[in-house]
């Protein structure tokens, strides 16, 4: 039964992107009028590049993760890539490069840095560094049996230029977040979730179900939405409000290398809030360190 919930909740996602990307590519000449409204993730801070270092966790928003730690002493590196298209615009976002070291039991440290492929215009994307993420995940609590798990990963963030031209000079590039998760997981099925806050002001939450298909397949699908809160009373909160949904799947080609990809598509969002549908792909390589622990 959870099997047939899943499998329905990707071809739900894949039903709503695919027209998306087929809208996209008939409307196109049309769009670019209005092209100047649309953000590009790389000039959007209410998106981010999706972490990969581990390829059962496929939420469409980084910020929201599971609450799994990485054994201690084992390492994971990922190299993946991104294309975002909306509104008569595309980005390109390669390679963004993720690790992610087990600590200790309860620590996991993380870095996702990515690189977007630049383009002219001051409506298109700002090449270089984008927007990276620096954290510390610690497990709050475990229960016994393992089947339900609460962590945190306060986190440092450091904008991408694009987003610090788009907000104005007086914005400080360096903010911090805290994200809390949740996972409950049984046998093959697990469910997670959370949600948090970056400073100054922006809010964001998720949630997610993945599926251990066999030994070598995950399947999962995820929904996040992502917000700002203002003080200004002739902005409404649609204005500045982010929702997307997405499905995703990773293939064990041996037991310490996995392929993984996953598509996209925001709804009930503005252009200006960067909608529009993302596709990416990427591969993920884990160590372990002489000394590690289970």
């Amino acid at each position: 039964m959870t099997r047939a919930i899943l499998a329905a909740g990707v071809v739900l996602t894949l039903a709503v992107s695919t027209p998306a990307l087929a809208q996209g590519n008939s409307q196109g000449n049309s769009q670019k009028n209005k092209s100047k409204n649309t953000a590009p993730p790389s000039r959007n801070e209410l998106t981010a590049a999706p972490a990969a270092t581990s390829p059962t966790s496929a939420t469409p928003l980084a910020w929201v993760d599971d609450a799994t730690l990485m054994a201690t002493g084992t390492m994971a590196f990922s190299v993946s890539a991104m294309r975002w298209q909306g509104g008569g615009l595309s980005e390109v976002v390669a390679p963004i490069v993720d690790a992610a070291f087990g600590l200790t039991r309860r620590v996991q440290l993380s870095a996702s840095v990515p690189r977007v492929a630049g383009s002219a215009g001051p409506d298109g994307a700002a090449g270089g560094v984008g927007t990276s993420f620096f954290s510390a995940k610690i497990g709050m609590y475990e229960a016994p049996n393992h089947k339900f798990k609460v962590a945190t990963a306060p986190t440092l963030q450091l904008l991408g230029k694009g987003i610090v031209e788009s907000l104005g000079s007086q914005q400080s590039r360096v903010r911090w977040g805290l994200p809390v998760s949740a996972e409950v997981s049984n046998g093959a099925m697990r469910l997670y979730g959370g949600g948090g806050y970056f400073s100054p002001g922006l809010w964001f939450s998720g949630v997610a179900a993945g599926l251990a298909v066999n030994d070598k397949t995950n399947a999962s699908v995820g929904v996040s939405r992502a917000w700002r809160r203002t003080d200004t009373p002739d902005v409404l909160l649609s204005e500045r409000d982010r929702k997307e949904i997405s499905g995703g799947a990773s293939y064990a080609l041996r037991p310490t290398i996995s392929v993984f990809g996953s598509i996209g598509r925001t709804f009930a969002t503005l252009e200006e809030n960067g909608a529009g549908t993302s596709i990416s792909g990427g591969l993920s390589i884990f160590f372990t360190t002489p000394g590690a622990r289970p």
